[in-house]
């Protein structure tokens, strides 16, 4: 029963949600708005750290490799 029941409140939450986006829909619009540019400085941030760190382990490599 538990499996059953896990599935009916799942689409019944799926459905909450779909009238809530249909409901207020240009609140959703302002914070998608607002949170988008927050989240691409963060990923670009991650990016860029990612990139380093990469360009330190293969010049880590370099010198290991002429020893």
């Amino acid at each position: 029963m538990g499996k059953y029941a896990g599935v009916v409140v799942g689409a019944i939450v799926v459905l909450l949600g779909l009238a809530g986006i249909l409901a207020w829909r240009h609140e959703l619009v302002s914070i998608i708005k607002g949170t988008v540019p927050a989240m691409m400085v963060f990923g670009g941030v991650i990016a860029v750290i990612a990139g380093l760190s990469e360009i330190k382990d293969e010049a880590a490599a370099k010198k290991e490799d002429k020893k």
